[in-house]
């Protein structure tokens, strides 16, 4: 288990316990897979918007070079 993971867990078991209504497992165990997932998500995010920045800077790079393509309709 990583160290993100296991404070996921305790952040969802203290989260979860302050309410006081049931144990604190199941908000230990949702914690554990929100670290998870953001673990995941992230460098993802990170991905998909370099690569968009890039394709918009080579899209006005194109422009500047050659002019903007004007279409009429």
């Amino acid at each position: 288990m990583d160290f993100s993971t296991m404070v996921g867990a305790a952040i969802g078991a203290a989260i979860d316990g302050s309410s006081g209504d049931d144990s604190n497992v199941d908000g230990a165990i949702e914690g554990a897979v929100a670290a998870t997932v953001i673990r995941a998500v992230i460098p993802l995010a990170v991905t998909f918007a370099t690569g968009w920045l890039v394709l918009r800077g080579i899209g006005k790079l194109k422009d500047a070079a050659f002019g903007a393509n004007k279409t009429e309709v």
